[in-house]
């Protein structure tokens, strides 16, 4: 068999692009083991030596130790300077099916207004907030993606202005009657409010109204159905309807009822309002939105209702009895509640999107649970199950998301104590409700230590310098001993 050429080799370098460890170390380590053959004991030869040849070395009754120390020394050798090369493995081109095309133009919305499953709201009544160019710097620090407004300030377009942060702007309820006995008043408000902005402040999502349903005002829940429509028309005639998701956010007030959660239902008078809506935005893409409290829930029930349960805390939790699906958390259970009342009205494939969650950090003393301590526990832990990306017990596929109330405390709105004090942060940017998020100013939580894992990562990162230098200190430990 003839022999490769001179210039190839038959078998791949060992420092090679794949492994591309120093010579350096490669020399340290023959050199130990070149000790270490010279402590071996010479082999006897295969026939009888004359009288005149010493007889071959042999290990003496008090070498037990030394031979233990060379089977370390050479174990930690083999350790630290393994003879295979590592691999790193081919990244799979991923493709596309064709079935995965959603059938609806703007269909797509869903995957595009909201990024990842974490956003906030941007409540601005009140009187001593930052400017909004530092709110885009504090929304950066904490690492939120996604912000929800009440209006369609201009002060905050434009410091969204390449931010590369996903804003939904809102059409407050007092407009919409007029939006929906004049459709010109829906494309006014668009060519001052959406076009001088987009795309450049990143305007993802508009909400028409704000809890119109179930609040008695049969008025604007009529005007609601018509000015959804006249803005969606208006979209299309700019060509924004595949840029810019329509949706109305709605309390809990439009089910019937909503525990156990199977036996969730739409109040019956609602649905002449609601099947419009419905219609529509499954054609659209869009989601169902709805502003799931549990401290609400919990605030309203005290004495019937535990509070782990609301707190994401451990606890029992429930089981439904039609489904016999377990929850150990109101958030879960609130969710699939909406869930069933929408595949109640025949929309099973509708996603549920959460508008607003919160608990407040202060209350009146008729508000049961408001505190620091319950609201630290809830964001947190409603933080923690969110980054979890997954469903709940009724839909598992549909990953939950959310916008978190609220961005800031807000010292103008009016009511009781609690709305006051929904906010992570203090207005001048420090943490008010320390979840583990950055603030513009130092908070006074204690820092938290670095944990076993981010050590680890660092160690980890350091690669085949810590593979060496651990094994190399034994292995010196090992020598001078042996000497």
């Amino acid at each position: 068999m003839p022999l490769p050429p001179r210039n190839v080799p038959r078998t791949p370098p060992f420092f090679s692009s794949s492994n591309p460890r120093p010579p350096r170390f490669h020399h340290a380590f023959l050199l130990l083991l070149h000790h270490l053959s010279r402590l071996l004991p010479p082999l006897a030869p295969a026939s009888s030596s004359p009288p005149s040849v010493m007889p071959p070395r042999r290990w003496k009754s008090g070498d037990g130790r030394r031979r233990f120390l060379l089977l370390l020394l050479l174990c930690c050798c083999l350790l630290a300077f393994p003879c295979h090369a590592q691999l790193t493995p081919t990244p799979t081109t991923p493709t596309i099916s064709t079935n995965a095309t959603l059938s609806h133009r703007s269909s797509s919305h869903s995957s595009t207004s909201f990024v990842g499953t974490y956003g906030i709201n941007y409540g601005r009544i009140a009187d001593n907030l930052p400017a909004p160019t530092d709110v885009v710097r504090l929304l950066k620090l904490a690492k939120i993606r996604n912000v929800k407004i009440y209006d369609a300030d201009h002060r905050v377009l434009d410091a969204f202005r390449g931010s590369n942060l996903n804003l939904v702007i809102a059409i407050p309820n007092e407009f919409l009657k007029d939006m929906a006995a004049n459709p010109s008043k829906a494309m006014d408000w668009l060519n001052e409010n959406v076009q001088p902005y987009h795309p450049s402040s990143r305007i993802v999502g508009i909400t028409v109204g704000n809890e119109v349903l179930g609040g008695g005002d049969a008025g604007l829940a009529e005007a609601l159905v018509g000015a959804v429509s006249n803005v969606h028309d208006a979209l299309r005639m700019l060509r924004l309807d595949r840029d810019i998701e329509l949706s109305t956010p709605h309390s809990e007030a439009v089910f019937a009822n909503s525990y156990p959660p199977s036996a969730c239902v739409f109040k019956d008078d609602l649905m002449v309002y609601l099947r419009p809506l419905l219609d529509f935005f499954s054609k659209t893409g869009a989601p169902f939105y709805v502003n799931a409290y549990p401290f609400l829930a919990y605030m309203s029930d005290p004495s019937h209702i535990d509070i782990n349960y609301a707190l994401f805390r451990p606890n029992s939790g429930i089981v439904d009895p039609k489904t016999n699906l377990h929850y150990d958390n109101m958030f879960e259970a609130q969710l699939d509640a909406a869930y069933f009342a929408l595949e109640a009205a025949g929309y099973p494939g509708m996603e549920v999107r959460v508008a607003e969650t919160g608990w407040a950090s202060a209350g009146d003393a008729t508000e049961a649970g408001a505190n620091m301590a319950n609201a630290v526990t809830y964001n947190k832990n409603l933080r923690k199950r969110l980054f979890l990306r997954k469903g709940t017990p009724y839909r598992p596929d549909r990953v939950a998301k959310a916008y978190i109330f609220a961005l800031f405390n807000e010292d103008l709105k009016p009511g009781p104590t609690t709305e006051r004090h929904y906010g992570l942060f203090k207005p001048d940017g420090s943490v008010s409700i320390n979840i583990g998020l950055k603030g513009l100013l130092p908070s006074s939580a204690p820092p938290r230590l670095p944990s076993s894992s981010s050590f680890f990562k660092r160690v980890r990162a350091w690669g085949w310098i810590v593979q060496y230098s651990a094994a190399l200190l034994p292995c010196t430990l090992i020598f001078l001993a042996l000497n």
